[in-house]
């Protein structure tokens, strides 16, 4: 699977590298829409989940719809700054509380609460400074999980655009709850796996292809301890991935939800230096060359696409545990 990845969240490098249009309506009404959701619900935590380098795309506003964009981001960097200082301070007093028990006595639990507030106030230190913060640091900008929002490559009326889907594919015509397991887990819709494209992906696969550019992916490995590890897997040359997806328009039927665009990284048997890290699965890397062919596919043909996946890139992915 590929659980995480550094994608390219500055549109102006798909503009460049294929000349492609930016469906900037569809930047807007995604932004539109995290504010309503924020509106209704009070809640961040409940907004779609944008990386900071997608907001860098508008640091400079060139048309007016970009400026409404931009004055979007501004009140959820203001949002997010608020409830993260406050958050800070709340728990800095509980590591107070809890460094004064440990004064006195150790136990597990004060142990544990120490631990506890000691994560959050690194977390809410970094949600600061990234509120503040506009230089574009990729490793941390650009990184998308599932059910994050990143910009992908499509064909529509026979040009290639630039839109922004979630990185979680729900099929259209499926439930909503396709997106989690029966635990409230995160569903594996996020990959779509090669051996099940003419089953479960029969309804996207020859129809509606994406393509994502990623410098870095991310996979979660056994660590021999019974627990696991995060490993980063980057071409040792360095170069560009170019990942296949599938993407989907799924519409509400009963009208209450907003649409949803929404896509999916293909993946393959490990290439061996993966399997070797301990993880099964990797994304197909397809070469440029096959670019066109396979955001424009012959549903009647999927042979080629196929043949496709069987020419694909193999860079040597090398490997190191995430910090």
């Amino acid at each position: 699977m590929c659980y995480s990845a550094e994608c390219w969240a500055k549109y102006d490098n798909y503009v460049r590298e294929f000349g492609a249009d930016v469906d900037i309506k569809a930047f807007w009404t995604l932004y539109l829409n995290r504010d309503e959701r924020y509106r209704a619900r009070q809640r961040l935590s409940d907004g779609m989940k944008i990386p900071k380098g997608m907001d860098l795309n508008f640091m400079r506003p060139r048309t007016e719809l970009e400026r409404k964009i931009q004055d979007l981001i501004a009140v959820w960097n203001g949002r997010r700054l608020v409830e993260s200082e406050a958050e800070l301070a709340k728990q800095q007093a509980r590591l107070a509380a809890a460094e004064a028990k440990l004064d006195v006595k150790e136990t597990k639990a004060a142990l544990n609460e120490q631990r506890i507030a000691s994560n959050k106030i690194k977390q809410m230190q970094r949600w600061i400074e990234d509120a503040k913060r506009t230089r574009h640091d990729p490793a941390r900008d650009d990184r998308i999980f599932p059910d994050w929002y990143a910009p992908v490559l499509i064909i529509e009326n026979g040009k290639k655009v630039v839109r922004p889907m979630r990185y979680h594919c729900r099929p259209a015509g499926m439930e909503a709850s396709i997106d989690r397991t029966k635990s409230g887990q995160i569903s594996g819709t996020y990959n779509a796996r090669r051996d099940n494209l003419t089953r479960f992906w029969r309804q996207q696969f020859g129809h509606t292809h994406a393509l994502m550019l990623a410098e870095t992916f991310y996979e979660n490995v056994d660590d021999g301890r019974g627990g696991s590890k995060e490993i980063q897997f980057r071409p040792r040359t360095g170069e560009t991935m170019y990942i296949a997806c599938l993407y989907s328009h799924w519409v509400d039927p009963k009208g209450q939800a907003p649409d949803l665009w929404s896509f999916a990284a293909i993946t393959d048997e490990p290439e061996p230096e993966v399997a070797a890290a301990g993880h099964d699965r990797t994304i197909i890397n397809i070469k440029p060359e096959h670019i066109d062919a396979w955001l424009n596919p012959d549903p009647a043909n999927l042979d080629e696409l196929y043949a496709i996946f069987d020419d694909k890139q193999h860079p040597y992915y090398e490997h190191r545990e995430a910090a």
